[in-house]
Protein backbone atom coordinates (compact mmCIF):
# COMPACT_ATOMS: atom_id res chain seq x y z
CA UNK A 1 0.00 0.00 0.00
CA UNK A 2 1.37 3.32 -0.82
CA UNK A 3 1.75 6.32 2.02
CA UNK A 4 0.52 9.20 0.36
CA UNK A 5 -3.02 10.86 0.96
CA UNK A 6 -5.44 12.42 -1.38
CA UNK A 7 -7.25 15.55 -0.04
CA UNK A 8 -10.46 16.84 -2.23
CA UNK A 9 -11.96 19.89 -0.45
CA UNK A 10 -14.90 20.87 -2.61
CA UNK A 11 -14.92 24.63 -1.76
CA UNK A 12 -17.82 27.40 -3.28
CA UNK A 13 -15.38 29.35 -5.61
CA UNK A 14 -12.87 26.72 -6.38
CA UNK A 15 -12.12 22.62 -5.55
CA UNK A 16 -8.72 22.38 -3.73
CA UNK A 17 -6.51 19.08 -4.29
CA UNK A 18 -3.67 18.19 -1.88
CA UNK A 19 -1.40 15.18 -1.51
CA UNK A 20 -0.05 14.55 1.92
CA UNK A 21 2.60 12.89 3.93
CA UNK A 22 1.82 10.70 6.35
CA UNK A 23 3.21 13.28 9.11
CA UNK A 24 0.92 15.60 7.42
CA UNK A 25 3.17 17.49 5.27
CA UNK A 26 1.52 19.04 1.96
CA UNK A 27 3.44 17.38 -0.99
CA UNK A 28 1.68 19.36 -4.23
CA UNK A 29 -1.33 21.20 -4.00
CA UNK A 30 -3.68 22.94 -6.52
CA UNK A 31 -6.61 25.19 -6.64
CA UNK A 32 -9.01 24.96 -9.91
CA UNK A 33 -11.64 28.09 -9.80
CA UNK A 34 -15.15 27.07 -11.09
CA UNK A 35 -18.57 29.17 -12.00
CA UNK A 36 -21.43 30.40 -9.18
CA UNK A 37 -24.52 30.89 -11.15
CA UNK A 38 -27.23 33.54 -9.90
CA UNK A 39 -30.12 32.74 -12.75
CA UNK A 40 -32.83 34.63 -10.26
CA UNK A 41 -32.68 36.73 -7.15
CA UNK A 42 -32.22 34.31 -4.12
CA UNK A 43 -31.24 31.82 -6.37
CA UNK A 44 -27.02 30.07 -6.27
CA UNK A 45 -26.40 27.51 -8.22
CA UNK A 46 -23.42 25.71 -9.38
CA UNK A 47 -22.65 22.83 -11.61
CA UNK A 48 -21.46 19.70 -10.13
CA UNK A 49 -20.16 18.45 -13.23
CA UNK A 50 -18.39 20.97 -13.43
CA UNK A 51 -16.97 20.51 -9.95
CA UNK A 52 -15.76 17.32 -11.68
CA UNK A 53 -14.38 18.68 -14.95
CA UNK A 54 -12.11 20.95 -11.72
CA UNK A 55 -11.20 17.73 -9.88
CA UNK A 56 -9.80 15.93 -12.26
CA UNK A 57 -7.53 18.51 -13.75
CA UNK A 58 -6.35 19.24 -10.29
CA UNK A 59 -5.41 15.77 -9.37
CA UNK A 60 -3.47 15.54 -12.45
CA UNK A 61 -1.48 18.94 -11.58
CA UNK A 62 -0.94 17.61 -8.13
CA UNK A 63 0.34 13.94 -9.47
CA UNK A 64 2.63 15.97 -11.76
CA UNK A 65 3.59 18.64 -9.99
CA UNK A 66 4.36 16.53 -6.73
CA UNK A 67 6.95 13.86 -9.19
CA UNK A 68 4.20 11.31 -7.21
CA UNK A 69 3.15 8.11 -8.87
CA UNK A 70 -0.66 7.33 -8.87
CA UNK A 71 0.12 3.71 -6.72
CA UNK A 72 1.79 5.68 -4.45
CA UNK A 73 -1.48 7.36 -3.01
CA UNK A 74 -3.06 4.94 -0.19
CA UNK A 75 -6.29 6.75 -0.10
CA UNK A 76 -8.58 9.39 -1.07
CA UNK A 77 -10.90 11.86 0.82
CA UNK A 78 -13.35 13.90 -0.06
CA UNK A 79 -15.35 17.11 1.71
CA UNK A 80 -17.54 19.44 0.18
CA UNK A 81 -20.19 22.24 0.94
CA UNK A 82 -22.62 21.99 2.82
CA UNK A 83 -26.71 21.65 1.83
CA UNK A 84 -26.44 20.23 -1.94
CA UNK A 85 -29.49 18.77 -3.26
CA UNK A 86 -28.22 17.11 -6.16
CA UNK A 87 -30.59 15.37 -8.54
CA UNK A 88 -29.19 12.15 -10.15
CA UNK A 89 -31.21 9.86 -12.34
CA UNK A 90 -30.98 6.19 -12.40
CA UNK A 91 -27.57 6.18 -14.57
CA UNK A 92 -25.87 8.48 -12.10
CA UNK A 93 -26.36 11.76 -14.30
CA UNK A 94 -26.90 15.22 -12.85
CA UNK A 95 -30.03 16.28 -13.70
CA UNK A 96 -29.90 19.97 -12.92
CA UNK A 97 -27.74 22.51 -11.57
CA UNK A 98 -27.30 22.46 -7.85
CA UNK A 99 -28.89 24.84 -5.69
CA UNK A 100 -25.91 25.52 -3.01
CA UNK A 101 -26.20 26.70 0.55
CA UNK A 102 -26.50 30.30 -0.41
CA UNK A 103 -29.90 29.60 -2.19
CA UNK A 104 -32.70 30.79 -1.00
CA UNK A 105 -35.49 30.14 -3.73
CA UNK A 106 -37.35 28.03 -1.41
CA UNK A 107 -38.67 30.04 1.37
CA UNK A 108 -41.83 30.32 0.61
CA UNK A 109 -42.03 26.00 1.22
CA UNK A 110 -40.10 26.17 4.30
CA UNK A 111 -43.34 28.55 5.83
CA UNK A 112 -45.68 26.25 5.20
CA UNK A 113 -43.96 23.35 6.06
CA UNK A 114 -43.37 24.84 9.49
CA UNK A 115 -47.19 26.31 9.70
CA UNK A 116 -48.58 22.57 8.53
CA UNK A 117 -46.24 20.13 10.19
CA UNK A 118 -44.83 22.70 13.33
CA UNK A 119 -41.39 23.87 13.84
CA UNK A 120 -41.24 21.42 17.16
CA UNK A 121 -41.93 18.64 14.81
CA UNK A 122 -39.05 18.68 12.85
CA UNK A 123 -36.97 20.73 15.48
CA UNK A 124 -37.13 17.29 17.32
CA UNK A 125 -35.84 15.02 14.37
CA UNK A 126 -33.67 17.42 12.64
CA UNK A 127 -31.83 19.85 15.76
CA UNK A 128 -32.10 22.26 13.00
CA UNK A 129 -34.88 24.51 11.81
CA UNK A 130 -36.44 24.22 8.20
CA UNK A 131 -34.80 27.15 6.27
CA UNK A 132 -34.17 27.64 2.58
CA UNK A 133 -30.55 26.93 2.47
CA UNK A 134 -30.79 23.31 3.92
CA UNK A 135 -31.24 20.24 1.27
CA UNK A 136 -34.56 19.73 2.09
CA UNK A 137 -36.43 22.67 1.38
CA UNK A 138 -34.54 22.25 -1.85
CA UNK A 139 -35.76 18.37 -2.73
CA UNK A 140 -39.26 19.75 -2.15
CA UNK A 141 -38.52 23.02 -4.55
CA UNK A 142 -37.60 20.51 -7.11
CA UNK A 143 -40.73 18.61 -6.46
CA UNK A 144 -43.07 21.59 -7.05
CA UNK A 145 -41.27 23.43 -9.46
CA UNK A 146 -39.65 21.20 -11.55
CA UNK A 147 -41.11 18.17 -11.44
CA UNK A 148 -40.57 16.63 -14.71
CA UNK A 149 -36.67 16.48 -13.25
CA UNK A 150 -38.63 15.60 -9.97
CA UNK A 151 -39.80 12.64 -11.49
CA UNK A 152 -36.47 11.49 -13.23
CA UNK A 153 -34.71 11.80 -9.74
CA UNK A 154 -33.34 8.84 -8.49
CA UNK A 155 -31.65 10.03 -5.36
CA UNK A 156 -30.26 13.55 -3.93
CA UNK A 157 -26.52 13.37 -3.74
CA UNK A 158 -24.08 16.07 -1.64
CA UNK A 159 -21.17 17.72 -3.06
CA UNK A 160 -18.61 14.83 -1.67
CA UNK A 161 -21.02 12.00 -2.25
CA UNK A 162 -21.16 12.97 -5.85
CA UNK A 163 -17.74 13.25 -6.80
CA UNK A 164 -16.99 10.03 -4.66
CA UNK A 165 -19.71 8.52 -7.15
CA UNK A 166 -17.54 9.74 -10.15
CA UNK A 167 -14.84 7.77 -8.98
CA UNK A 168 -16.19 4.66 -7.41
CA UNK A 169 -19.72 4.02 -8.59
CA UNK A 170 -21.07 3.85 -5.59
CA UNK A 171 -24.04 6.25 -4.08
CA UNK A 172 -23.58 7.41 -0.83
CA UNK A 173 -24.33 9.96 1.68
CA UNK A 174 -21.67 10.19 4.98
CA UNK A 175 -23.51 10.75 8.42
CA UNK A 176 -21.92 14.87 8.48
CA UNK A 177 -23.63 15.65 5.85
CA UNK A 178 -27.27 14.24 6.80
CA UNK A 179 -27.90 17.26 8.84
CA UNK A 180 -28.96 18.89 5.52
CA UNK A 181 -31.75 16.71 5.73
CA UNK A 182 -34.59 17.13 8.21
CA UNK A 183 -35.74 13.73 8.35
CA UNK A 184 -32.67 12.55 9.22
CA UNK A 185 -32.70 11.72 13.37
CA UNK A 186 -29.84 13.59 14.61
CA UNK A 187 -29.28 11.34 18.02
CA UNK A 188 -29.40 8.21 16.32
CA UNK A 189 -28.29 8.91 12.64
CA UNK A 190 -31.46 7.55 10.90
CA UNK A 191 -33.61 8.17 8.45
CA UNK A 192 -37.01 8.78 9.89
CA UNK A 193 -39.68 7.56 7.04
CA UNK A 194 -42.93 8.78 8.92
CA UNK A 195 -41.34 12.31 9.00
CA UNK A 196 -40.48 12.20 5.70
CA UNK A 197 -43.64 11.17 4.45
CA UNK A 198 -44.94 14.18 6.48
CA UNK A 199 -42.89 16.27 4.19
CA UNK A 200 -44.14 14.83 1.05
CA UNK A 201 -41.07 12.93 0.38
CA UNK A 202 -39.06 9.56 0.83
CA UNK A 203 -36.00 8.40 2.51
CA UNK A 204 -35.36 6.36 -0.97
CA UNK A 205 -34.36 9.90 -1.88
CA UNK A 206 -31.41 10.01 0.24
CA UNK A 207 -28.26 7.18 -0.97
CA UNK A 208 -26.82 4.55 1.31
CA UNK A 209 -25.70 6.48 4.86
CA UNK A 210 -22.01 5.59 5.74
CA UNK A 211 -19.41 7.11 8.22
CA UNK A 212 -17.25 9.58 7.02
CA UNK A 213 -14.16 7.32 7.08
CA UNK A 214 -15.59 4.40 5.54
CA UNK A 215 -14.34 2.96 2.27
CA UNK A 216 -17.53 3.42 0.02
CA UNK A 217 -15.36 1.57 -2.76
CA UNK A 218 -12.38 2.15 -5.04
CA UNK A 219 -11.55 4.32 -8.33
CA UNK A 220 -12.80 2.66 -11.27
CA UNK A 221 -11.72 2.60 -14.69
CA UNK A 222 -13.48 5.52 -16.42
CA UNK A 223 -12.58 7.72 -13.22
CA UNK A 224 -8.90 6.43 -13.52
CA UNK A 225 -8.57 7.54 -17.31
CA UNK A 226 -9.91 10.63 -16.50
CA UNK A 227 -7.66 11.23 -13.42
CA UNK A 228 -4.37 9.93 -13.96
CA UNK A 229 -5.30 7.57 -10.60
CA UNK A 230 -4.89 4.03 -10.67
CA UNK A 231 -7.68 1.66 -10.96
CA UNK A 232 -8.65 0.21 -7.60
CA UNK A 233 -7.51 3.17 -5.00
CA UNK A 234 -9.86 3.04 -2.00
CA UNK A 235 -12.36 5.99 -1.24
CA UNK A 236 -13.82 7.13 1.78
CA UNK A 237 -17.03 8.90 1.92
CA UNK A 238 -15.72 11.71 3.01
CA UNK A 239 -18.05 14.44 4.67
CA UNK A 240 -18.72 18.59 5.41
CA UNK A 241 -16.43 20.67 4.76
CA UNK A 242 -16.79 22.73 8.14
CA UNK A 243 -16.34 19.12 9.91
CA UNK A 244 -13.30 17.96 7.64
CA UNK A 245 -11.77 21.32 8.42
CA UNK A 246 -12.53 21.03 12.28
CA UNK A 247 -10.71 17.64 11.79
CA UNK A 248 -7.75 19.37 9.68
CA UNK A 249 -7.38 21.59 12.45
CA UNK A 250 -7.27 19.07 15.38
CA UNK A 251 -10.05 19.71 16.77
CA UNK A 252 -11.80 16.28 17.34
CA UNK A 253 -12.83 16.42 21.61
CA UNK A 254 -14.79 17.62 23.50
CA UNK A 255 -15.09 20.86 24.34
CA UNK A 256 -12.62 21.79 21.74
CA UNK A 257 -13.70 24.73 18.97
CA UNK A 258 -12.82 25.64 15.66
CA UNK A 259 -12.78 29.16 14.38
CA UNK A 260 -13.92 28.85 10.75
CA UNK A 261 -11.85 32.17 8.11
CA UNK A 262 -12.45 30.52 4.82
CA UNK A 263 -14.77 32.46 2.03
CA UNK A 264 -17.53 32.26 4.67
CA UNK A 265 -16.82 32.62 8.81
CA UNK A 266 -18.32 30.54 12.05
CA UNK A 267 -17.63 28.57 14.56
CA UNK A 268 -18.20 24.46 15.27
CA UNK A 269 -18.03 23.40 19.14
CA UNK A 270 -17.00 20.01 19.47
CA UNK A 271 -19.49 18.01 21.35
CA UNK A 272 -20.66 14.44 22.93
CA UNK A 273 -24.08 14.49 22.58
CA UNK A 274 -26.48 16.09 20.19
CA UNK A 275 -26.75 19.78 21.88
CA UNK A 276 -28.82 21.70 19.82
CA UNK A 277 -30.06 25.48 19.22
CA UNK A 278 -32.74 26.48 17.38
CA UNK A 279 -30.50 29.98 15.87
CA UNK A 280 -27.31 27.76 15.04
CA UNK A 281 -26.64 24.81 13.21
CA UNK A 282 -25.86 20.93 14.41
CA UNK A 283 -24.43 18.18 12.82
CA UNK A 284 -22.72 14.91 13.43
CA UNK A 285 -18.88 15.57 13.29
CA UNK A 286 -16.91 13.28 10.73
CA UNK A 287 -15.13 11.69 13.86
CA UNK A 288 -17.89 8.96 15.16
CA UNK A 289 -20.08 9.57 18.28
CA UNK A 290 -19.25 13.12 18.44
CA UNK A 291 -21.22 16.55 17.28
CA UNK A 292 -20.51 19.77 16.58
CA UNK A 293 -22.55 22.69 17.24
CA UNK A 294 -22.02 25.17 15.14
CA UNK A 295 -22.39 28.85 13.58
CA UNK A 296 -21.91 29.85 9.92
CA UNK A 297 -22.24 33.07 8.61
CA UNK A 298 -22.24 34.64 5.07
CA UNK A 299 -18.94 37.22 6.06
CA UNK A 300 -15.95 35.81 6.34
CA UNK A 301 -12.53 35.98 4.91
CA UNK A 302 -15.22 36.64 1.69
CA UNK A 303 -15.93 40.42 3.01
CA UNK A 304 -12.49 41.68 3.32
CA UNK A 305 -12.02 39.72 -0.44
CA UNK A 306 -15.25 41.85 -1.10
CA UNK A 307 -13.33 45.29 0.04
CA UNK A 308 -10.18 44.48 -1.68
CA UNK A 309 -11.60 44.07 -5.12
CA UNK A 310 -14.09 46.70 -5.00
CA UNK A 311 -11.53 49.78 -3.22
CA UNK A 312 -8.71 48.31 -2.95
CA UNK A 313 -6.93 49.15 -6.00
CA UNK A 314 -3.17 47.16 -6.16
CA UNK A 315 -2.88 46.52 -2.59
CA UNK A 316 -2.10 43.07 -1.37
CA UNK A 317 -4.09 41.71 1.23
CA UNK A 318 -1.29 42.31 3.62
CA UNK A 319 -0.98 46.31 2.61
CA UNK A 320 -4.64 46.55 2.88
CA UNK A 321 -5.06 45.66 6.68
CA UNK A 322 -1.78 47.30 7.35
CA UNK A 323 -4.09 50.58 6.77
CA UNK A 324 -6.14 48.98 9.71
CA UNK A 325 -3.25 48.61 11.76
CA UNK A 326 -2.57 51.88 13.78
CA UNK A 327 -6.55 52.32 13.81
CA UNK A 328 -7.84 51.55 17.72
CA UNK A 329 -10.12 49.10 18.60
CA UNK A 330 -13.78 49.98 17.76
CA UNK A 331 -12.53 51.73 14.49
CA UNK A 332 -13.43 55.21 16.13
CA UNK A 333 -17.14 54.05 15.71
CA UNK A 334 -17.20 52.58 12.55
CA UNK A 335 -19.16 49.32 12.78
CA UNK A 336 -19.67 47.04 9.45
CA UNK A 337 -22.62 44.46 9.29
CA UNK A 338 -21.48 41.57 7.05
CA UNK A 339 -24.26 40.56 5.78
CA UNK A 340 -22.88 40.34 2.44
CA UNK A 341 -25.84 37.71 1.29
CA UNK A 342 -28.17 38.01 3.75
CA UNK A 343 -27.26 36.68 6.89
CA UNK A 344 -27.01 32.66 8.46
CA UNK A 345 -26.46 32.40 12.09
CA UNK A 346 -28.10 33.45 14.22
CA UNK A 347 -30.07 35.96 12.80
CA UNK A 348 -30.98 33.67 9.76
CA UNK A 349 -32.81 36.60 7.64
CA UNK A 350 -32.03 36.38 3.56
CA UNK A 351 -33.40 39.63 3.70
CA UNK A 352 -29.88 40.98 6.04
CA UNK A 353 -27.44 43.65 4.08
CA UNK A 354 -24.05 44.57 4.82
CA UNK A 355 -23.58 47.78 6.29
CA UNK A 356 -20.50 50.27 7.18
CA UNK A 357 -21.93 52.68 9.80
CA UNK A 358 -20.37 55.82 12.02
CA UNK A 359 -18.92 57.13 8.57
CA UNK A 360 -17.63 60.72 8.81
CA UNK A 361 -14.97 63.01 6.51
CA UNK A 362 -12.21 61.93 9.10
CA UNK A 363 -12.85 58.35 8.43
CA UNK A 364 -9.86 56.54 6.01
CA UNK A 365 -9.37 53.28 4.38
CA UNK A 366 -8.08 52.26 7.20
CA UNK A 367 -11.17 52.65 9.18
CA UNK A 368 -13.09 50.70 6.91
CA UNK A 369 -10.57 47.60 6.53
CA UNK A 370 -9.94 47.47 10.21
CA UNK A 371 -14.28 47.43 10.94
CA UNK A 372 -14.53 44.75 8.18
CA UNK A 373 -12.41 42.85 10.26
CA UNK A 374 -13.66 43.67 13.60
CA UNK A 375 -17.35 42.90 11.75
CA UNK A 376 -16.52 39.52 11.10
CA UNK A 377 -15.36 38.82 14.45
CA UNK A 378 -18.38 40.49 15.73
CA UNK A 379 -20.56 38.18 13.63
CA UNK A 380 -18.23 35.43 15.56
CA UNK A 381 -18.84 36.61 18.86
CA UNK A 382 -22.24 36.91 18.48
CA UNK A 383 -22.59 33.10 17.55
CA UNK A 384 -20.46 32.00 20.20
CA UNK A 385 -22.59 33.84 22.68
CA UNK A 386 -25.38 32.13 21.40
CA UNK A 387 -23.89 28.85 21.89
CA UNK A 388 -23.23 29.43 25.71
CA UNK A 389 -27.01 29.38 26.39
CA UNK A 390 -27.24 25.74 25.55
CA UNK A 391 -24.45 25.01 28.43
CA UNK A 392 -21.79 24.29 25.72
CA UNK A 393 -18.41 24.72 27.21
CA UNK A 394 -15.91 27.24 24.55
CA UNK A 395 -11.88 27.27 25.84
CA UNK A 396 -9.57 28.39 23.38
CA UNK A 397 -10.32 28.24 19.82
CA UNK A 398 -8.57 26.55 16.82
CA UNK A 399 -8.39 28.71 13.75
CA UNK A 400 -8.84 27.84 10.36
CA UNK A 401 -8.53 29.30 6.90
CA UNK A 402 -7.16 31.86 4.42
CA UNK A 403 -7.61 34.58 7.31
CA UNK A 404 -6.17 32.94 9.84
CA UNK A 405 -3.17 33.93 7.94
CA UNK A 406 -3.37 37.26 9.06
CA UNK A 407 -1.89 38.09 12.56
CA UNK A 408 -4.01 41.32 12.75
CA UNK A 409 -7.12 39.53 11.98
CA UNK A 410 -6.78 36.71 14.39
CA UNK A 411 -5.77 39.54 17.16
CA UNK A 412 -8.88 41.22 16.85
CA UNK A 413 -10.63 37.66 16.51
CA UNK A 414 -8.96 36.63 19.94
CA UNK A 415 -9.36 40.74 21.39
CA UNK A 416 -13.51 40.51 20.70
CA UNK A 417 -14.04 36.91 22.00
CA UNK A 418 -11.99 37.21 24.94
CA UNK A 419 -10.48 33.36 23.57
CA UNK A 420 -6.72 32.25 23.68
CA UNK A 421 -6.28 31.24 19.42
CA UNK A 422 -4.41 28.68 18.22
CA UNK A 423 -2.77 28.35 14.63
CA UNK A 424 -1.96 25.68 12.81
CA UNK A 425 0.41 25.19 10.55
CA UNK A 426 -1.31 25.90 7.08
CA UNK A 427 -4.30 26.85 5.87
CA UNK A 428 -4.75 23.33 4.13
CA UNK A 429 -7.33 21.95 7.32
CA UNK A 430 -10.10 21.48 5.52
CA UNK A 431 -8.41 19.04 2.38
CA UNK A 432 -6.03 17.94 5.40
CA UNK A 433 -9.34 16.94 7.13
CA UNK A 434 -10.58 14.58 4.21
CA UNK A 435 -7.05 12.94 3.77
CA UNK A 436 -7.00 12.26 7.59
CA UNK A 437 -10.44 9.99 7.03
CA UNK A 438 -8.78 8.16 4.46
CA UNK A 439 -6.09 7.46 6.08
CA UNK A 440 -8.04 5.71 9.09
CA UNK A 441 -9.98 4.01 6.70
CA UNK A 442 -7.40 2.68 4.93
CA UNK A 443 -5.50 2.15 8.18
CA UNK A 444 -2.40 4.24 7.81
CA UNK A 445 -3.50 5.57 10.99
CA UNK A 446 -4.86 3.08 13.93
CA UNK A 447 -7.26 5.94 15.20
CA UNK A 448 -7.91 9.60 14.76
CA UNK A 449 -6.16 10.55 18.04
CA UNK A 450 -3.10 9.24 16.41
CA UNK A 451 -3.70 10.87 12.92
CA UNK A 452 -4.33 14.27 14.57
CA UNK A 453 -1.28 13.80 16.75
CA UNK A 454 1.26 13.05 13.75
CA UNK A 455 -0.21 15.42 11.29
CA UNK A 456 -1.34 18.72 13.33
CA UNK A 457 1.38 21.21 14.23
CA UNK A 458 0.31 24.59 15.94
CA UNK A 459 2.48 27.16 14.28
CA UNK A 460 1.62 30.38 17.00
CA UNK A 461 -1.03 31.09 19.70
CA UNK A 462 -2.11 34.28 19.62
CA UNK A 463 -3.66 35.92 23.37
CA UNK A 464 -5.97 38.16 23.98
CA UNK A 465 -5.50 41.74 25.09
CA UNK A 466 -8.62 41.89 28.15
CA UNK A 467 -7.64 45.44 27.86
CA UNK A 468 -9.21 45.33 24.36
CA UNK A 469 -11.58 43.04 24.89
CA UNK A 470 -13.25 45.15 27.27
CA UNK A 471 -13.52 47.85 25.47
CA UNK A 472 -14.85 45.82 22.51
CA UNK A 473 -17.74 45.22 24.48
CA UNK A 474 -19.62 48.71 23.82
CA UNK A 475 -18.35 47.97 20.46
CA UNK A 476 -20.13 44.49 20.49
CA UNK A 477 -23.16 45.74 22.03
CA UNK A 478 -23.21 48.61 18.85
CA UNK A 479 -23.16 45.87 16.64
CA UNK A 480 -26.40 44.04 17.50
CA UNK A 481 -28.15 47.02 18.65
CA UNK A 482 -27.78 48.00 14.89
CA UNK A 483 -28.13 44.71 13.88
CA UNK A 484 -31.90 44.49 15.51
CA UNK A 485 -32.84 47.89 14.23
CA UNK A 486 -31.90 47.82 10.57
CA UNK A 487 -33.78 44.46 10.91
CA UNK A 488 -37.57 46.63 10.09
CA UNK A 489 -35.65 48.19 7.00
CA UNK A 490 -33.85 44.61 5.92
CA UNK A 491 -37.54 43.02 5.33
CA UNK A 492 -39.38 45.85 3.74
CA UNK A 493 -39.58 46.06 0.07
CA UNK A 494 -38.14 49.16 -1.41
CA UNK A 495 -41.60 50.17 -3.29
CA UNK A 496 -43.15 50.10 0.41
CA UNK A 497 -40.45 52.36 1.68
CA UNK A 498 -40.50 54.58 -1.13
Amino acid sequence: MGTYLLGIDIGTSACKVAVFERDGHVLAQSNQPYQLYYPHPGWAEQDADEWWGAICTGIREVLERGGIAPQEVAGIGIDGQSWSAIPVDGKGHALSRTPIWMDTRARDICDRIKRDLGFARIYKVAGNDFLPSYTTPKMLWFKEHAPDIYKKTDVFMQSNSYIAFKLTGVKSMDHSQGYGVHFYNMENGALDETLAHEMGLSVDQIPQLFASHEVIGTVRAEAAAQTGLIEGTPVVAGGLDAACGTLGAGVYQPGQTQEQGGQAGGMSICVDHALAHPKLILSPHVVPKLWLLQGGTVGGGGALKWFKQEFGGELSFDELTKLAQPIPAGSDGVIFLPYMAGERSPIWNPDAKGVYYGLGFDKTKGHLVRATLEGVAFSLEHNLRVAAETGAKVGELTAMGGASNSRLWTQIKADVTGKTIHVPASDTATTLGAAILAGVGVGLYESFDQAVKETVVITRTQEPDMERHGEYQKYMEMYLSLGEALAPVFEAKVEHVL
